[in-house]
């Protein structure tokens, strides 16, 4: 279901003064973001009275983002600014839908000192130029009601995913079935790309999938594991997050985006801990960088537009744009100037908030699947990792070696 645009922002965007140039803008997961740019426009709209922003119907989720914007493309009836995942840029950079930031940049003074991670910005850097600019950036991590760990005889959040399992037995064992979820199907394949590079192996290599070897059956036989040990049951993160804030599931294991969420949320006095995303045989070696970023994808031939547009991308992703999102989330800013205002007092108050940005020198690519089949592609795993959770598959070695073989065909060879 697409949402429409929050009351409290709507009315925002209407105090904004009339001639206003007029630009619109779309994002992706409602429940995580609309309190974020509710922040966001009390500010933007006092910078610029100038310009006028209509936020679209909320994409559900990053292939949804993904889909309609092409589709738009071909209808011709594009966003100015649309926010897509960090591993689908590059097919708008392909087909001509982004257009390059490098002019805006150019003509800033003092753009660098902004305080953009260059890692970061590398994940929107195509050709050696520009096209995005990262607004938030996620790790894995998990997620725990300690209450219900310590009723288990567990005082510590588990490091590995063996340690996860047998959190699970025990959780079981005091007649409590909602022991876990594991968001196997969060976007893009996220968690199983998870899986490998935990292991330091990438799930795509010279452009075919990069599974047919120990550490892709490892993946899959820990899925299995994950979800015959522990009962997990068969819902969407979204299900997942409201049962773990009402306080009825033991751990939850997703994006850091989810915090902000449970905090709102949260029903009763039990304890809510975040800790490190679990390894497979010892801490992860790597994490693919999850998150979305701003691009400007405005068809209008008119420079009013397109400006008013970087605008908007440049204070949403650079400074108190940026930290709105630590503030709202559990999403890093992207920002070392964002950091700065968050630094001093907010992560020592808000360590679930902290184990993320921990995190951050694991960061390695999200991985895009290349070519005009990267949806597809997408689709075919996430089907493979719900047959193995509904019990249809249960040979991992055969559905790995049926997975390579269907989806690098698939592939562009």
């Amino acid at each position: 279901m697409k949402h429409l645009l929050p009351l409290a922002l709507a009315a925002t965007l209407a105090a904004q003064g009339a001639g206003a140039v007029q630009i619109e803008v779309a994002y992706a997961y409602s429940s995580v973001f609309d309190p974020t740019f509710e922040r966001i426009m009390q500010a933007f709209a006092t910078a610029h009275p100038d310009i006028e922003v209509t936020f679209r119907a909320t994409y559900e989720d990053y292939e949804d983002a993904t889909n309609t914007i092409l589709r738009e493309a071909v209808a011709n009836t594009l966003p100015d600014v649309s926010f897509q995942a960090l591993n689908r840029q590059a097919i708008l950079v392909e087909r001509g839908i982004a257009k390059p930031l490098d002019p805006y940049i150019a003509a800033e003074t003092g753009f660098d000192a902004a305080g953009y991670h260059q890692a970061m910005l590398d994940l929107s850097t195509f050709g050696g130029k520009v096209y995005g600019l990262p607004f938030s950036v996620s790790t894995p991590i998990g997620f725990y009601n300690m209450d219900i760990l310590r009723a288990a005889g567990i005082k510590t959040v588990p490091q590995s995913w063996d340690q996860v399992i047998e959190a699970c037995r025990a959780i079981r064992a005091t007649g409590r079935q909602d022991a876990l979820f594991w968001h196997w199907n969060i976007s893009g394949n996220w968690l199983l790309q998870a899986a490998m590079w935990s292991q330091g192996v990438p799930m795509i290599k010279d452009g075919r999938l990069n599974m047919d070897n120990p550490e892709g059956l490892k993946a899959l036989e820990t899925a299995q594991a994950i979800f015959r040990d522990c009962g997990m049951k068969n819902l969407s993160g979204a299900d997942a997050s409201k049962q773990f804030a009402s306080g009825e599931l033991g751990m939850f294991f997703s994006s850091t985006a989810y915090v902000g969420f449970v905090d709102r949320s949260k029903t009763g006095s039990w304890d809510f801990v975040t800790g490190p995303y679990p390894g497979i045989g010892g801490a992860p070696q790597a994490l693919p960088a999850g998150g979305n970023a701003a691009m400007l994808t405005s068809a209008s031939d008119d420079p009013e537009v397109r400006k008013a547009a970087w605008e908007f991308i440049k204070f949403t992703t650079s400074g108190e744009g940026a930290a709105a999102v630590a503030l709202t989330t559990g999403y890093i800013p992207p920002n070392k100037a964002a950091n700065a205002l968050l630094m001093d007092s907010f992560y020592a108050q808000n360590p679930n908030k902290l184990t993320a940005a921990n995190q951050l020198p694991l960061l390695s690519e999200w991985f895009a699947y290349p070519g005009d089949n990267g949806l597809a592609v997408t689709q075919l795993i996430e089907d493979s990792l719900e047959a193995i959770l509904t019990g249809d598959a249960t040979d991992m070695e055969a559905l790995r070696d049926d997975m390579v073989e269907e989806v690098n065909g698939l592939l562009p060879h």
